[in-house]
């Protein structure tokens, strides 16, 4: 516990690169929760020493088998930690695990990539139908049903 209120369990998924960087901005944030982290290369485990990390397969909407295989395993995963709250960056593994939060009626973060500049992207207009709160890092992009709260890069 800290501060008297009682931990929550986050599931943070993100794809190695652009969008794991971007989870990782989000760490001190995440670091007053008891926080397991989940991506598509082996090596973002030395990059979150003291948490839960687990490696789950890459995947891309070209990639159709490996998409059924990512969401298998991220059930796994997210039966086995019972989460309270699932928070994603991007992209194909985040969504899965968006996708798995809505049918266990888990909460579900989606924050959309700060590359996406003009409109929000295939994965985020995918988890507008998913997430229980979608962020963009634009303002321009925000609208009804996407939240502007800042840049993870500010």
């Amino acid at each position: 516990m800290k501060s008297g209120k009682p931990m929550r369990k986050v599931l943070a998924i993100a794809s190695v690169g652009g969008h794991w960087v971007q989870l990782l901005r989000l760490k001190p944030i995440l670091d007053k929760n008891e926080t397991v982290f989940v991506s598509t290369h082996k090596g973002c485990r030395n990059m979150v020493p003291k948490n839960v990390y687990y490696n789950t397969v890459d995947a891309s909407r070209w990639s159709k088998f490996r998409l059924v295989l990512s969401f298998i395993h991220l059930f796994i995963i997210i039966i086995k930690e019972r989460p309270g709250v699932i928070i994603s960056t991007g992209a194909a593994p985040g969504l899965m695990g968006i996708v798995i939060g809505r049918i266990l009626f888990i909460k579900t973060i989606w924050i959309d990539s700060i590359a996406n500049v003009e409109e929000i992207s295939v994965s985020g207009k995918i988890a507008l139908h998913f997430a229980s709160r979608v962020y963009t890092q634009w303002p321009e992009l925000e609208s009804s049903n996407i939240n502007y709260a800042g840049s993870v890069f500010s």
